[in-house]
């Protein structure tokens, strides 16, 4: 049986080497954030619709538009949005 010894210096190319490889792993894993995702915050469909909030929440209950719940901001789709507009909402 062989006996290695590691020393401080070995030590510390690895630990370097150790951060290099979670550096890479990091910024190969981060995916480009959306800016604007494909759909309209709340206000912005009520004052489209000119509706209130639990108006808004029975057209959600009755799955006449479909939402989306991001980070705690809800989206609706914008699609649906504009069919209710055309239809006369």
């Amino acid at each position: 049986m062989a006996i290695e010894i590691v020393t401080k210096e070995d030590l510390q190319d690895f630990r370097k080497q150790l951060l290099a490889d979670f550096r890479e792993i990091i910024n190969q894993s981060r995916q480009p954030v959306k800016e604007h995702p494909e759909g309209y915050k709340t206000a912005h469909v009520r004052k489209m619709l000119g509706c209130s909030v639990n108006k808004l929440v029975a057209l959600r209950i009755s799955k006449k538009i479909r939402w989306k719940k991001i980070v705690g901001t809800i989206y609706y789709n914008k699609d649906d949005v504009r069919r209710l507009l055309e239809e006369g909402y």
